[in-house]
């Protein structure tokens, strides 16, 4: 934030008043406690979000994650309707889905989709928009219980809703551009098509620790609510830490320790237990 000051100042010292007051008003939105409600708390929507249209970001969204299922489909890795994963995924996120509106009102429009990919990689993205894909190594090699697997999508999909692709190119179009951009949002001039240039390979745009934590906990809310067991959260990192034990400090890594991590989701239960225990759960295989 401080950089993007220094760079209106240098620039546009005519308009340092107007955008100065409009981003303090937007930081300060930003910071504001969503309201009273029951579950976890985080803050708003970040104002460097603001910077880049949502339609555009969720449009370039579209286009990258049908040109990654082609690629795919060409590779014979793109999982059929039937395969008993994909069908597993897809029922989590039937359930997972009608809460996302709470924290997004645009997720009611999204064209939500679920596809699997046949990769040894351990992962998994929710593309704004509401486009999910797992990779099968993320549910073979850490052998995902159900409740494990929606704390991955619960977490995937608080990306989307949490606005934190359109953050992070907000930030990287306020680097590049300083205040010529600011001065355009705030409505001195046009934002034109420079914007989403600043990040726009969705499928390889890195969040921070802030977000990889705040993702966490709405990710835990919503599995919760949508009957998954939130406790899940700390056998999944417990897995991911030992799939993972050459990875790079806290310090030297933009994401959060696994003790980091669990120790978050064990400090945010009391939030969601109660959550969880009203919750309407899943069927489970054999059990009536």
């Amino acid at each position: 934030m401080f950089s993007v000051f220094a760079c209106v100042l240098s620039v546009r010292g005519v308009w340092v008043r107007r955008v100065a007051i409009a981003l303090l008003g937007a930081s300060a939105l930003a910071l504001a406690p969503v309201h009273a409600r029951e579950g976890v708390e985080v803050g708003g929507n970040s104002a460097f979000s603001k910077l880049v249209p949502a339609d555009e970001v969720e449009q370039s969204a579209g286009v990258q994650y049908a040109e990654m299922l082609a690629k795919a489909q060409q590779q014979r890795a793109l999982a059929g309707k039937d395969h008993p994963q994909l069908q597993r995924l897809r029922a989590m996120a039937r359930r997972i889905i009608p809460y996302a509106v709470e924290w997004n009102p645009r997720a009611k429009d999204w064209q939500w989709e679920v596809n699997l990919i046949g990769s040894k990689q351990i992962n998994a993205f929710c593309m704004p928009g509401g486009k999910i894909a797992f990779y099968t190594g993320i549910l073979d090699t850490l052998k995902l219980t159900d409740d494990e697997a929606a704390m991955v999508m619960g977490h995937e999909i608080a990306h989307a809703l949490r606005e934190h692709a359109r953050e992070r190119m907000g930030k990287n179009a306020a680097t590049g551009l300083g205040a010529n951009l600011l001065s355009q949002v705030l409505g001195l001039g046009q934002v034109g098509q420079t914007v989403t240039q600043y990040g726009a390979q969705l499928l390889t745009l890195k969040f921070g620790r802030e977000d990889e934590s705040e993702a966490d906990l709405v990710g835990l809310e919503l599995a919760a609510r949508a009957g998954y067991d939130p406790r899940a959260g700390i056998t999944l990192w417990q897995k991911m830490a030992a799939a993972n034990k050459n990875a790079p400090p806290q310090w030297l890594s933009t994401h959060p320790a696994g003790e980091t991590r669990i120790a978050d989701i064990q400090a945010a239960l009391p939030q969601v237990m109660p959550i969880y225990t009203k919750a309407q759960k899943p069927p489970r295989p054999g059990v009536p």
